[in-house]
């Protein structure tokens, strides 16, 4: 546990990004929780999220007992839309939760007047966004912490759970160490309440192996992501395509008003498809108390969304096999 591979990892993962500091840990929802936390902030202070993120971030505002502001995407890029953060900031906004959602950058020079002109944190959740840049500048690096997660879908996927924060203070490095080690950096001396949230030693070996070939994985996805761009038809919404931004593809997601039929139909072609993600964090059973507005750009996205094959696994022949079958859709 916290042994030479972790901090190996920690290292390496540091100079891949152009990171400060890292810290593993056993999520990425640990990564989300474990930053806010760190803000020592009032209880229920307001977190701007977008309405259509993963229900983690969702869960780490709560588990660190701020509120949950929902603010709707930008329907062209799916993530949060600056021009409408401002309208939702009041005495008790202290963050902002900037979601890379697909593998795309927020809008980050935006983001960051905003934070600057209202005294706001910024948090990343770079979970899906592992290698994107915006500007040339990695995801991660613009917050007061980068938080990222390595379940072994991502592009930088272990064989289990794993997650890691950058931050880029030695005082934040340290806090974060004791906190995810029951408050302790000295063995039986724990000094702050912490928890156990710890990148165990074996996902740390092998994270440092595919580390190596981060950059090959992307490439590839980028290729492939360029086949659905050059002939699927105009039957489809996709992705948008930001000069300014370098996204890795996490996901290749479509948009198309018969979402349903069309995964139904691919699957009878033997071509399996998921959704990113079915059900909206406002829809959840679990969090209908805590929203009570209505989201329709989030309500659009979620019920047209399809993620198409696009992995390290998958060959250029694979997808242009894909996009003749969706074309005939």
């Amino acid at each position: 546990i916290l042994g030479p591979n972790v901090g190996k990892f920690e290292n390496n993962f540091s100079k891949y990004l152009g990171a400060n500091h890292c810290v593993g840990v056993a999520n990425g929802l640990d990564a989300l929780t474990m930053s806010l936390k760190s803000l020592n902030l009032p209880h229920n202070s307001e977190v701007l999220v977008a309405s259509n993120s993963y229900i983690a971030c969702i869960l780490s505002i709560l588990n660190a007992g701020l509120k949950p502001i929902l603010i709707e995407p930008d329907l062209a890029t799916y993530n949060i839309d600056p021009n409408k953060i401002t309208n939702k900031i009041t005495k008790k906004t202290k963050v902002i939760l900037a979601v890379h959602l697909y593998g795309k950058s927020c809008e980050m020079d935006k983001i960051l007047k905003i934070c600057k002109e209202y005294n706001l944190y910024l948090v990343e959740d770079c979970a899906q966004s592992h290698g994107s840049k915006y500007k040339n500048v990695n995801t991660g690096l613009f917050g007061n912490f980068g938080c990222f997660s390595f379940y072994p879908t991502k592009t930088l996927g272990a064989l289990g759970d794993g997650g890691a924060i950058t931050c880029k203070t030695k005082k934040n490095l340290d806090f974060l160490k004791k906190q995810r080690n029951y408050g302790s950096v000295v063995r039986y001396k724990n000094e702050i309440i912490g928890q156990n949230s710890r990148l165990d030693e074996i996902q740390a070996l092998f994270l440092n192996i595919k580390l190596k070939s981060l950059n090959k994985i992307i490439s590839h996805k980028k290729k492939l992501a360029e086949i659905y761009f050059e002939n699927l038809n105009n039957k489809f919404i996709v992705p948008k395509i930001e000069a300014h931004k370098s996204d890795t593809y996490y996901i290749f997601n479509i948009r198309h008003e018969a979402r349903n039929r069309l995964r139904e139909y691919l699957l009878k072609k033997n071509i399996m498809t998921d959704i990113h993600y079915p059900i909206p964090p406002f829809r959840q059973t679990a969090l209908k108390s805590y929203f009570k507005e209505n989201y329709p750009i989030s309500e659009e996205i979620h019920n047209t969304t399809v993620s198409l094959p696009i992995s390290f696994a998958h060959t250029k022949s694979d997808i242009n096999k894909v996009t003749k079958i969706l074309n005939k859709f």
